[in-house]
């Protein structure tokens, strides 16, 4: 079957010949793949900023973001039917006992660091025709989100981030956790992962802006009016301005991965506020900061900075039912965040040449 691969040690991208995957455990999904969503991480593992291949391979399957229709069971199967369609989870738990989170299941939170990622770290990915997985790594889709279930795993940084959200609320003490004054949210960014996260905070009742460059007439911008979110242009405002448009600011969803947003919006968050970070920032030279300001409003405003990462199971079944929610409330909005779709023997210039809000390769 073919496959869009990198080679790091040649520093080449390219499509391969791969072997077509087999059932060989009883609890075994195959899966026809469909769709794969093109991201930042694929185009980073692209230019060998990172990826690694499988232990016994000189190149790694890429992808990460997939939909795939069932087409063959193992025999102790009992959740799908051939036909079924369904998504598929990124992270495999690492192989030590006293690593409980991933002996828990929730590798999202593996304390080793030798866990295992499809399309990313030590095992290949979805950028191709079929796919083989064990059930507890499969999320059944409806048919109905045929057109846009490409965007679950994209979401679930969004839910994963709302999963803990709600944890660091209870910190608050009393009617605080329900107070009206707490549901001002900025999203930094408004790439496919702040425009899901603001349709995530729309759906919680945070009245939501969203932070980034663009114009009126970009498709991002159109996005963030339809779904009655607030647009703040970064070419007019910078980070530091966000209070004064906004007021006190309870949540900061950042998804820009620019340590000069960051920062530059942290040093505005609002009394009680949490800032939760998604980006993963480029490596490159320090950047100046007013770090005493940062700090203490840290501390004489009980703010709470978290970073999150990948996403369990529970945060893919959220997803999915968000993104019905997200299909009956604003269909046309949710339809835009796909921009391009291209096939597989194009993927290798998809990868490489960023362009428009989400990128999708159409496989089978």
């Amino acid at each position: 079957m073919k496959a869009l691969a990198v080679f790091p040690s040649a520093r080449e991208t390219r499509l391969v010949d791969h072997p077509q995957p087999v059932i060989q455990r009883p609890t075994d999904v195959k899966l026809r793949i469909l769709e794969a969503g093109i991201c930042g991480t694929d185009r980073e593992i692209a230019s060998f900023e990172y990826g690694m291949p499988p232990a016994d391979s000189p190149y790694l399957i890429i992808g990460h973001e997939a939909l795939g229709e069932v087409t063959e069971l193992g025999n102790e199967v009992t959740g799908f039917t051939p036909g079924d369609l369904a998504v598929l989870t990124v992270r495999r738990p690492c192989p030590h006992e006293r690593c409980t989170p991933c002996r828990h299941r929730r590798q999202d939170f593996c304390i080793t660091g030798d866990f295992t990622e499809r399309g990313i770290k030590g095992i290949h990915g979805y950028m191709t025709e079929f796919v083989v997985d064990d059930e507890q790594y499969v999320v059944k889709v409806p048919r109905e989100l045929r057109d846009v279930a490409v965007l679950v795993e994209p979401l679930t940084v969004a839910e994963k981030a709302a999963e803990q959200v709600r944890v660091l609320t209870q910190r608050l003490p009393g009617d605080l956790k329900n107070d009206p004054s707490n549901l001002n949210a900025v999203v930094l960014g408004a790439g496919p992962i702040g425009l899901l996260g603001a349709m995530k905070l729309l759906r919680g009742g945070f009245n939501t802006w969203v932070y980034s460059r663009g114009d009126a007439d970009s498709p991002s911008v159109k996005i963030v009016t339809a779904i009655g979110a607030q647009f703040i242009s970064a070419a007019e405002y910078q980070p530091t301005d966000l209070a004064k448009i906004v007021g006190n600011i309870s949540l900061m969803y950042e998804a820009t991965g620019v340590a000069s947003v960051f920062f530059g919006a942290l040093s505005v968050l609002g009394v009680n506020g949490i800032f939760m970070s998604t980006g993963v920032p480029a490596m490159g030279e320090p950047i100046a900061i007013d770090a005493r300001r940062i700090m203490r409003n840290m501390v004489l405003d009980n703010h709470v900075i978290c970073g999150t990462v990948n996403a369990g199971r529970a945060s893919f079944e959220e997803a999915v039912d968000d993104l019905g929610w997200f299909m009956q409330s604003f269909p046309e909005a949710v339809r835009a965040l796909i921009t391009s779709r291209s096939t597989l023997d194009d993927a290798r210039d998809s990868v490489l040449t960023p362009g428009g809000v989400k990128s999708v390769i159409t496989i089978g």
